[in-house]
């Protein structure tokens, strides 16, 4: 009888001293990283957390893995509080993974994207520029002589962890436009076509309502054989190059690069930015109308053209405000 009873006694304490573990909170002060690989086993998994100061006792979070089960997941995850390993547990089960946030607004180029990516802590620019033009692969089924991804990263707030590659953030961004392209109906050889005059679009203008009547405009010089004389494109051109100062030159608008819209008729030979889904729909259906010219007014919105005597006085009439 008295060894039942020191049985009972002993059973409750360590039920106690199990409660004691799981639900007091425990764990760091400041912000702490645990980066758990993939194939790590619950019993590695708990060692690991417990040398890093995350939970009291690998032992209660083996306990809870027998009592709960389910499936828990690898990544880098971050702790800046204490809590109960039964908090801990939940969120590996969840697969709460740290992950970091990058913002890609429609217009942005490759350079801009590479910029992007370093401000967000998801590796540097260079790299990235480096990677933004050798996976070319990637958009090979709507573009087969393309010198980078240009077009194809899909404007979009992206959530990627610290570890990621600069390839599988760019997988990504194509995936996304893939997504988006099918949505919106984007078929065939035309694809590549529409990008790089969405591309311009979305250089152009930044009004939704005037981006078709922009594109309207372009087909309508393209159909007539004259030059789009896009100055996005020439700032493009000097990008490419390392040379642009922010200003567009006489001198660039006299290159012979085949982003040169002044010099070269026809589309440039590929996109100059990511363009969005209005830009996109815009280059799909323009606006059919007469108009061959347009200029912002001083006020911010687009004047359009159909001839060159009505576009120079409405430059001159811009210059003039603009004075």
């Amino acid at each position: 009888m008295r060894l039942l009873k020191t049985i009972f006694l002993l059973t409750v304490l360590a039920a106690a001293a199990m409660g004691f573990y799981v639900y007091l909170p425990y764990g760091p002060a400041q912000e702490t990283f645990v980066d758990i690989a993939a194939g790590t086993g619950t019993e590695d998994m708990a060692a690991q957390l417990e040398h890093a100061g995350i939970i009291r006792s690998r032992y209660a979070f083996d306990a809870l893995r027998v009592a709960h089960g389910g499936a828990l997941k690898a990544g880098e995850y971050r702790f800046d509080h204490a809590a109960p390993v039964t908090e801990i547990y939940a969120r590996i089960r969840k697969g709460d993974v740290y992950t970091r946030t990058l913002v890609i607004p429609e217009g942005f180029n490759i350079f801009d994207v590479a910029q992007a990516v370093e401000a967000a802590g998801l590796g540097s620019r260079a790299e990235f520029l480096d990677a933004e033009r050798k996976h070319t692969e990637l958009i090979a089924q709507w573009s087969t002589h393309a010198d980078s991804l240009e077009g194809y990263l899909f404007p979009d707030t992206y959530r990627f962890s610290r570890h990621s590659t600069p390839e599988r953030m760019l997988t990504t961004m194509v995936n996304r436009f893939e997504q988006m392209s099918t949505k919106l109906g984007m078929t065939g050889s035309d694809i590549a076509r529409v990008v790089t005059l969405a591309s311009l679009v979305e250089k152009e203008v930044h009004v939704d309502t005037e981006r078709p009547v922009v594109a309207g405009v372009f087909e309508n010089r393209l159909a007539a054989g004259m030059p789009l004389q896009t100055d996005p494109a020439v700032a493009y051109a000097s990008l490419l190059r390392g040379t642009w100062t922010g200003v567009i030159h006489q001198s660039e608008l006299r290159s012979d690069s085949a982003y040169n819209t002044y010099v070269h008729a026809g589309l440039p030979p590929g996109p100059i930015c990511n363009p969005g889904v209005a830009a996109l729909k815009a280059a799909m259906q323009p606006a059919k109308t007469d108009y061959l010219y347009f200029v912002a007014d001083a006020a911010g919105a687009t004047r359009f053209a159909k001839d060159l005597k009505e576009h120079e006085a409405q430059v001159a009439e811009f210059r003039a405000a603009s004075r």
